[in-house]
């Protein structure tokens, strides 16, 4: 089975990357029933040989089943199946539904101050972050550049105690931005949702800033909610694992 140059089957223009079609390939396959709760997942070689894809396109499709909390990686033991459904992706500390909740609280707010109370040097300070995120390409460092991005956000809204929430939430916010770039092509949808953003505040707009913002989030929610209630792709079953002695969680 070839994973590594995948195609929406569908009309639409999104091409689904290697990585999202390994991640439903092995979702299906636990929701499916073929790996138990407790089952040890084949090793990275034998997928990778299986699906002839990389490891580091395997390891990004295992880290997702992690972030929605269907497998545990153990050291040195292997990664092992927990759960048969998906709930809620968990990003470092806090869970996706707890991070919208006070995203929602902070972030609109944060964007109305901001584009009442920026300065020349928070608004330079934007736009150079915007035009950096715009030309990377790789999904980590877009990540990183996008927590920055609102981090300077909060700075630009006067108040301490802003930005000091996002600095409490930035390691999952990264997380959650790289899950949903790599699994949902979020990249360019959030540049131009960050430019209107920006717009505003150049304008000095606070309804423009606060529906731009409400707006980003709204796209970031949906995103969030088609990835966890995503259609099991149809295709061949993938065989499960025998049972072997060193998983800690067969019975």
């Amino acid at each position: 089975m070839n994973l590594s140059d995948s195609q929406t089957g569908g009309a639409g223009p999104r091409r689904v990357s290697a990585t999202e079609a390994v991640l439903a390939h092995l979702r299906d396959a636990i929701e499916r029933g073929d790996w138990a709760i407790g089952d040890k997942l084949p090793s990275e070689a034998e997928l990778c040989r299986e699906l002839q894809v990389s490891r580091p396109v395997l390891r990004e499709a295992l880290r997702a089943l992690q972030t929605m909390g269907l497998t545990v990686s153990r050291t040195g033991k292997g990664t092992f199946v927990v759960a048969d459904a998906v709930q809620d992706p968990t990003f470092g500390d806090y869970t996706a539904a707890h991070l919208m909740e006070v995203r929602r609280h902070v972030e609109i707010p944060v964007a109305g101050y901001a584009a009442l109370r920026r300065t020349t040097e928070d608004l330079d300070r934007l736009r150079g972050l915007l035009a950096r995120m715009e030309g990377e390409t790789d999904t980590t460092a877009w990540a990183a550049m996008d927590t920055l991005f609102h981090l300077a956000l909060a700075e630009a809204a006067q108040n301490p105690v802003f930005r000091r929430v996002i600095e409490e939430i930035r390691d999952a916010l990264a997380r959650q931005s790289a899950f949903l770039n790599e699994l949902g092509g979020r990249r360019a949808h959030s540049d131009r949702e960050h430019r209107a953003l920006v717009e505003a505040l150049a304008a000095g707009s606070e309804p423009d800033a606060v529906r731009a913002m409400t707006h980003h989030l709204d796209r970031v929610e949906t995103t969030l909610t088609d990835i966890v209630r995503s259609a099991r792709t149809p295709g061949p079953r993938t065989t499960p694992a025998p049972a072997r002695p060193d998983n800690p969680q067969a019975v």
